[in-house]
């Protein structure tokens, strides 16, 4: 017999009506001998009853026997509950299954942990639960986080039909590349010694799509890197993937913020403003230290490098006159910051070559006047204290934080310390950022390229097919460090979303960038593009595009951190499936096929 009604289905209006549903066992409750016992499917749950006046005794002792999640199928009568024992928390509260007949379609052992209660479920070690990922799926929060993101890529398909766009799937079996992360290399069976290897994006791909006249491309599509993993990142992951013919950024603008404002209506039912705020990297900079911001709060950059050019306090002054910039924020209310607070921010600036951390705190001396208590004081003016005073807006209560560096080491400083200083205040119950807030923007005008002064050479600030802004093109050569490029970053509430460019179509240009800016030889940019070059010969339109973070878009519509919480089957920090043992070691006899030969690591000397 097959079930009739799924456990969310039933109502008062289906009372007297016979049914039978299936399911796991919930929960089970003994009460004066009359066996309750909730019923949960992928929708819902409902209470069954099971009255030993009414039943064999077999058929309730097999019931009092049960395991909570085993699998059963009861057939019975839809009753409505007495008066006073309805139960509100479940759709299906006014209701009851009287029960006539049972199945046991499968008895569950004990449980390693409990998935029928949230409170208990959400404190078990997440590694357990990633070792039982199946019983963890059942639970209604990663049910309800799954079923979220079948909608959102329902949305996104739907929506990119709209707007014309073909979805192409590309290989996942590509050359090796080696710029960027780290790859996950295959082995070719067919020819000893050759690798395939696994994605880190369709980018060149989607490009050569476009020389081919598809015009709108997307692919939800799985992406690999072998790099160090965090609650962000995972091995393998998803991405909307998107490329354009004919178009320049604005287009691009317009059809992400009509995506997302589609996906946040769906799975929300938010109504998200457009168009997004545009910021430029250096703004981004200036303002939060980081190029990805979060804009819910303040506690933004101030600079004071014109107020302290020439003072008598060596650090701000010494570091104006080589060049470099000071900076602060006012982290309200944080005076009261411990020794080990402040010493993990010292640790922050250290991390990216400071000597230290220059901070003040605003705070009540012993006769009860407020008092700036740093040893730094005693060094600055009156000027430059009224400086501070007038920028920074100081209170009692305050802590000022300082950094005096060159521009991006400066900013970059302070970014990382506002973001603690955040934390911090929040866990005080101090800073209260509102879950339903979504500040989005695109964060533009980003230097083309880096330079990397251990290998003294430029690099790629996004990567190598990014175009130049049109005026800087001329500045590719002469004064590389000035170039802007054609990249484009969507943020929301400090995420990176996505990012993306108009691409580089004309093949000299391309060939300029590889060989004379990122000192790629032309051998190597044959072996490693040369296809992609060669295309460009044959027509290249211009073309642009970008690629949205599935796995972090999902994140954060289901209001977690970590992008473990919207995948189905994700991996450890160190890259392990807990529940299926991989990777794992392989026969000599897959390895002799592949012409493979496992040495044993060698362990440093101590």
């Amino acid at each position: 017999m097959k079930r009739t009604h799924h456990c969310n289905e039933l109502r008062p209006s289906d009372a007297g009506r016979s049914v039978i549903l299936t399911g796991w066992v919930h929960s089970r409750r003994d009460l004066g001998g009359v066996l309750f016992i909730d019923l949960r499917d992928r929708e819902g749950r409902t209470q069954t009853v099971f009255d030993p006046s009414d039943l064999s005794t077999v058929v309730f002792e097999s019931a009092a026997r049960l395991h909570s999640e085993s699998v059963i199928e009861v057939a019975g009568k839809v009753r409505v509950r007495p008066e006073g024992t309805r139960n509100s928390k479940i759709a299906t509260g006014d209701v009851e299954v009287h029960v006539e007949s049972i199945l046991i379609l499968n008895h569950a052992e004990v449980l390693p942990f409990q998935v029928d209660d949230p409170e208990v479920a959400n404190k078990v070690n997440e590694e357990l639960r990633l070792q039982y990922r199946y019983l963890d799926l059942r639970r209604p929060e990663m049910l309800r986080n799954l079923r979220l993101r079948s909608k959102v890529a329902i949305a996104t398909r739907s929506y990119m039909d709209e707007q014309g766009f073909l979805e192409v799937e590309t290989p996942t079996l590509f050359k090796s590349t080696p710029e960027g992360a780290r790859e996950f290399l295959v082995p070719n069976r067919r020819d000893p010694g050759t690798f395939y290897a696994l994605p880190q994006s369709p980018q060149q791909f989607k490009q050569i799509l476009m020389v081919g006249g598809i015009e709108r491309y997307f692919q939800i599509a799985r992406c690999y890197r072998d790099e160090d993993l965090r609650a962000d990142r995972q091995p393998e992951f998803t991405q909307v993937d998107i490329e354009m013919s004919f178009i320049d950024r604005e287009d691009i603008y317009a059809l992400i913020e009509g995506l997302l404002k589609k996906v946040w209506k769906t799975a929300l039912n938010v109504e998200i403003p457009t168009p997004f705020k545009r910021i430029s990297f250096e703004e981004a900079l200036n303002r939060w230290g980081i190029d990805k911001p979060d804009s819910r709060f303040g506690m933004e950059l101030v600079d004071f490098t014109e107020d302290f050019k020439g003072s008598k306090f060596g650090v701000f002054g010494n570091t104006v006159a080589g060049g470099g910039v000071v900076k602060g924020i006012n982290a309200k209310g944080l005076a009261g910051a411990t020794q080990g607070q402040i010493e993990t921010m010292t640790e922050y600036a250290k991390s990216f070559g400071a000597k230290g951390l220059a901070f003040i705190k605003v705070e009540k001396n012993a006769t009860g006047s407020v008092e700036w208590k740093s040893p730094i004081v005693k060094f600055f003016s009156d000027v430059e204290k009224a400086a501070l005073t007038a920028k920074l807006a100081i209170e009692e209560g305050d802590l000022l934080l300082f950094a005096a560096d060159q521009w991006l080491n400066a900013c970059e400083i302070l970014g990382k310390i506002r973001l603690y200083c955040a934390d911090v205040l929040k866990g005080q119950g101090k800073l209260t950022l509102d879950p339903a807030q979504f500040n989005f923007m695109w964060v533009i005008e980003f230097p083309l390229l880096g330079f990397d002064r251990e290998l003294n050479r430029w690099y790629s600030s996004h990567h190598p097919f990014t175009a130049p802004v049109a005026d800087d093109i001329p500045l590719l050569k002469s004064d590389p460090k000035k170039v802007r490029g054609q990249h484009y970053d969507i943020v929301v509430n400090g995420v990176e979303l996505g990012g993306g460019s108009i691409r580089i179509h004309q093949p000299d240009v391309q060939k300029t960038l590889f060989e004379e800016l990122l000192q790629i030889s032309p051998a190597e940019t044959q072996l490693r593009f040369g296809y992609m070059l060669e295309a460009f010969k044959y027509g290249a339109p211009p073309h642009g595009g970008i690629a949205l973070g599935f796995d972090r878009l999902c994140a954060i519509l289901c209001g977690t951190t970590s992008i473990r919480d919207v995948i189905a089957f994700p991996k450890t920090a160190k890259g392990v499936c807990l529940m299926t043992d991989s990777p794992s070691q392989v026969t000599p006899r897959q390895l002799r096929d592949l012409h493979i030969e496992v040495k044993a690591a060698v362990k440093p000397v101590a």
